[in-house]
Formats: structure tokens, sequence, C-alpha cells
């Protein structure tokens, strides 16, 4: 797969620039290729050809688009060991994660398929006799949507698979970091037989790219996946376009943990949620909230399971994490975790790199914490679980609503009540309770607050790809 390429056009090629970007294998810290670099003229080729190809595939049957989408799951499903590896070189999860990255892609791009055929309007009674009302969903345009790294997959199979199910042309400015898997995803809906021109790739410097491409008057929709800070300035110029966004911005994830739970299994179950991609998740589990009465034996028992975590690269059989993506990424961790040392949290396990090949950190367990650290504050986007004691539901969920972040909620208890009490109170696009259930193809799956707005999940995925049109007919006139 390497050197990877723009596709553009239904064609590999190079930039018109001949400029290239190093990919490097986080495990070790080696250079295992190069990506290309859009340029302007580049990226001016990809709406042409986006625009032109949008007339033709907006036009293509519900059911037409449907068989291609399936035809895409199906071949994705039979090169998952090769596309896992890729991820697996370029990101650094292991590869059973990988696996399990695609399988998820490939249920996403089956429920959008199916979605192709539902995207119904309506029929609405009209007041007068012999008028008839109905309201049309048209696909809204060639759309620029932006994937990250930390699943470059999934990420893009969600926006793929909901774009091209709505009858969208796309261009998609994947990760420089992980840009192999991208590749090949976008080749197997080529070999699917997507028309040429429907689904564009592009790579090269994320703000000269999204600030050509957003404002651009071919461009009708955006989708963004990234963090805060950048997703609220394309918001803001996508606003500022009169553009359609969907934003699956940062989160900070708070886990609540009743006195009532079952200590031993929550602590198991949360270990593996937490440390999942060496916490690189947008919906990673983060402030855990434990209650006085079972603080001391779960914080023993979490601990305990972060210590047996088998750190190693992603290729060994035996890994369960691997390294963070980037060296720059292992130093942002690390200062986060002196900003809370310096500051009295106590390091409980972890709280340095591993290795001195490649970017590992260790996981890290951190307690006796306040408001005033970093950590607490800002999302780390890393292996670094943060323990926090309280005492009544109020103090929780008061601390969990502190940060302007929404995205994902955990919850553990027996109790109803509680739940309940949650359920209305906790501020948050998503909350599973008792067991890990975010992030299914047919649910919702999207923030509110500075973690953004809109849903990649459920019929709204497709649905945000779409526009409606109402016409009212007079048929004796």
């Amino acid at each position: 797969m390497y050197p990877i390429r723009l596709f553009i056009n239904g064609e590999w090629r190079d930039g018109s620039g001949g400029e290239t970007i190093d990919i490097v294998n986080p495990a070790t810290g080696g250079v295992v290729g190069t990506v290309a670099v859009a340029t302007r003229a580049d990226l001016d080729d990809a709406l042409a050809c986006a625009e032109k190809a949008f007339s033709e595939w907006s036009g293509t049957s519900a059911f037409d688009r449907y068989k291609l989408l399936r035809k895409a799951a199906d071949l994705l499903r039979a090169r998952t060991e090769d596309v896992a590896r890729l991820i697996t070189i370029e990101q650094g999860k292991p590869l059973g994660e990988a696996r399990l990255e695609i399988g998820l892609a490939i249920d996403v791009i089956d429920w959008c398929a199916e979605e192709a055929r539902r995207t119904y309007g309506r029929v609405i009674p009209a007041r007068l006799s012999k008028v008839r009302q109905v309201l049309l969903h048209e696909p809204v345009g060639p759309v620029a949507a932006f994937t990250p790294w930390n699943f470059p997959v999934s990420q893009l199979a969600r926006k793929l698979g909901a774009a091209l199910a709505a009858g969208c042309s796309i261009i998609a400015k994947a990760s420089e970091e992980t840009p192999a898997s991208a590749a090949a995803i976008f080749q197997i809906f080529a070999d699917a037989g997507l028309p040429a021109g429907v689904a564009n790739l592009v790579f090269g410097v994320p703000a000269d790219i999204s600030g050509y491409l957003v404002p651009h008057p071919v461009i009708r929709k955006i989708s963004f996946t990234g963090s805060v800070p950048v997703g609220k300035h394309l918001a803001g110029l996508a606003g500022s376009h009169m553009k359609p966004a969907t934003m699956e911005l940062g989160g900070h994830a708070p886990v609540f943990v009743f006195d009532d739970t079952d200590v031993e299994k929550t602590a198991a179950t949360m270990t593996m949620s937490k440390f999942r991609n060496a916490g690189q998740v947008c919906v990673s589990p983060t402030r855990f909230l434990v209650q006085d009465g079972i603080y001391d034996e779960f914080v023993e028992r979490f601990v305990a399971g972060a210590k047996a975590i088998r750190i190693g690269n992603g290729l060994d059989a035996d890994t369960v994490m691997g390294p963070v993506v980037s060296e720059r990424r292992l130093t942002a961790i690390d200062a986060l975790v002196q900003d809370a040392a310096d500051k009295g949290a106590r390091v409980l396990t972890g709280g340095r790199r591993h290795s001195n090949q490649g970017s590992f950190y260790e996981p890290t367990v951190l307690a006796d914490l306040s408001t005033e650290m970093r950590i607490m504050n800002e999302e780390p986007f890393g292996p670094l679980a943060l323990i926090c004691r309280f005492s009544d539901i109020e103090e929780a969920i008061s601390e969990a609503n502190r940060l302007p972040y929404g995205l994902a909620s955990y919850a553990f208890s027996r109790s109803q009540k509680r739940v309940d009490a949650l359920m209305q109170n906790v501020k948050a696009g998503m909350m599973t309770v008792n067991h890990l259930g975010i992030g299914q193809p047919e649910t919702h799956f999207g923030g509110v607050r500075d973690s953004g707005y809109g849903s990649e999940g459920g019929p709204e995925a497709v649905e945000a790809y779409l526009v409606s049109k109402f016409v009212t007919i007079d048929p004796t006139a």
C-alpha cells in the first residue's frame, strides 16, 4: 500500500506539487512509507469531480445505492486481515482491536445501505379537497468530511456510508498518520463499482484543506470528527456560509460507580474499556466517580487490572495495549500527568513512558485529584484514568456537569431511582448503564454542548445528508 496517493476521480495519483509526509509506525518509531500532499490544484480537481459526479449519483436509485454499499461491506469483510494489519502498523492498536474496528465499519456500511432504502418522505393531509401536499427528501449535495487517526476505518465508514446512502458525493480528508487504512477503504468502494468522482480522498496540511473546502461553493455539507477547538473553528466557518455540519468532538466522560454495584465486575469492565486503544477514544471513560462505600475496593481492583495489562507491538498476539499514536501525543499525555503530580495527585500506577522505542505510555491511574489540575479539565486522550471519591449523587452529578463537554457517560448501579436521576440530569449525548452499549450503528452517536451536535448513528446518520422539500399541488387549477 505504500506510498499512499490521493484518490481523485477514481484514480490514484501523486500530489501535483510532489510533496509527501512520512508515515511513522508508533510501535517502532520507524518510517514505513509516505503519503501525498494535496495542493490547491488537486483540491480544485476533486471539487470539480465531486460536483459532476453528484448529478449522476444523486439520480441513482436508492436500491442501486443499497446494492453497492452491501457489496462494499462484503469486500471489506473479505479483506479484514489485510486492513487490520494496516491499522495496527500505522495507528498502533492491537490486531484484535483493529479487527473489531473493521467489524464495526462493516456493520455501519450495512446499516447505511439499508437506510438508503428507507429515506421516506410523507404525504400531508391538505386543508382543501383535491390539493396534494408531499414532503420529499433529497441529497444535500457534495460533502467535505474530515476523519481522525484513532479509528481510521470505522469513522471513515460512518461518513462514507451515510453520505453515499443519501446520494451525496464526498471529498474525505483522512488523517496523514493513518492513510493506508483509509486508502484501503476507498479502493474497496472503487472495486464495488462506485462511479468515478463520487468519493475522493485527499491528504495534506489540515488547516489548508479545511480552510479551502469548507467555504467552497461546491461543498454543501460538512462532517468533522476531532478536537473541540478545531471543531468550533470549522463549525463557525460552515455557519458563516450557511452549510449544515455534523460535529463529533471531544469528551471527558464521567463514570458513576455507586456502592450497590458489583465492584469486581465493574472494575474489570471499566479497566478494559478505559485502556482500549490506549485510551485514544472520544468516548473513553475518564473521570471515575466512585462512592465512598466501595472506593477503596474499586481502586484496588482497578489498579490491579491496569498493572496486568500487557503493553507491546500490536502485531504481537499477546499484546493488550499498543502505543499512543505519536511521540507528540506521548509528550502531551506526560505533561498532563506531571502537572497533576506537581499539584498533589497520587500516581497509583504508571505515569511514565514504557519503552525507549516507540511511543508507549504505561496504563496510568491517578487519585487525590483537584479541579485545578489540567487533567481534570482537558481531554486526556490517552491511557489515563482519574479516580475521584463522592458521597451523594448530587455531588457526583455536579462534578460530571462541571465541564462543558457532553459526549459519553457511564453508570453502574442497581437502583432505578439513581439511574433515573442520572438520565434526567447528566448533560451528555449518550449514557450506558451497567454495560458497554455505545457506538452501535443503529443507535444515536453524538454529543451536546462543546462535544458537538448531530449524530453519526441510527436513522439520524443518513438524515443529516438529506434536505427536505415541500411540494403542494392543486391539480384542478
